[in-house]
């Protein structure tokens, strides 16, 4: 794993698909301030400022797109999550990335696939959590309930320690969860989720999906109830 730290840039993600070619797989790019993040569905990530983590992990893992990559984000929030929970909280998950803490969000999680024609030339694995904030600014944060690691502690928190932290808890069973899918996670994925046997609105697309959230199957696909009959969802957001 190679890590490389910007001061300043639009976004690790845009910066690391135009660095493609020349990053290797496990390349970690860190941002300390990020002026345009992204988040899922177009949504933009707030900066919350230094000492917050903005970061993206190309992933070069084959040649060939894998199905298994679709469920990348999962795995990450579980790693979140885990992580969150040596701290002593305890993190929920909303299909089909969102750790929250208190039932706020705490971190944003986008994967990209990049190909060129039929081509698969990798993964950007983008991710940002909140670790230090001011309450009045998560606070201004628009149409979202937001959270900072050290609003939930009580005190500060070394970016730098956390970031070793995260990586080592990512890649440690990284590879494992390549060969075998999300049935690796399912369980510690279920146990942590807020969803289920409640009445959702999805959002898919320019679309709004609902139903009684039944299941998580073993693809990771939501499975909704709507008046007995059942279906499942491969994207959405949980409004």
């Amino acid at each position: 794993m190679e890590l490389i730290t910007l001061k300043e840039v639009d976004s690790t993600n845009l910066y690391a698909k135009k660095n493609l070619e020349i990053f290797s797989d496990r390349t970690v790019v860190r941002a300390l301030r990020q002026t345009f993040g992204k988040g899922r569905l177009s949504r933009k990530w707030v900066d919350l400022g230094e000492n917050n983590l903005f970061l993206s992990i190309v992933l070069k893992p084959s040649e060939i797109f894998q199905d298994v990559y679709s469920n990348l984000t999962q795995y990450l929030s579980v790693v979140l999550c885990k992580l969150f929970e040596k701290y002593g909280l305890e993190p929920q998950i909303k299909w089909p990335n969102d750790v929250l803490i208190n039932g706020k969000k705490i971190a944003g999680i986008l994967c990209e696939t990049v190909m060129q024609g039929a081509n698969f030339n990798g993964l950007i694995l983008g991710i940002g959590i909140n670790l230090n904030a001011a309450e009045k600014d998560v606070k201004a944060i628009p149409d979202k309930a937001v959270t900072a690691l050290n609003l939930e502690l009580g005190t500060a928190v070394d970016a730098d320690e956390f970031l070793e932290k995260f990586l080592n808890d990512f890649f440690a069973n990284y590879d494992e969860f390549l060969k075998k899918g999300f049935e690796y996670i399912k369980s510690d994925y279920i146990n942590r989720a807020c969803f289920l046997d409640k009445e959702v609105c999805v959002q898919v697309l320019n679309d709004t999906k609902r139903g009684v959230a039944k299941s998580v199957n073993n693809a990771g696909e939501l499975v909704l109830d709507d008046n007995g009959k059942e279906f499942s969802l491969t994207i959405g957001d949980i409004l």
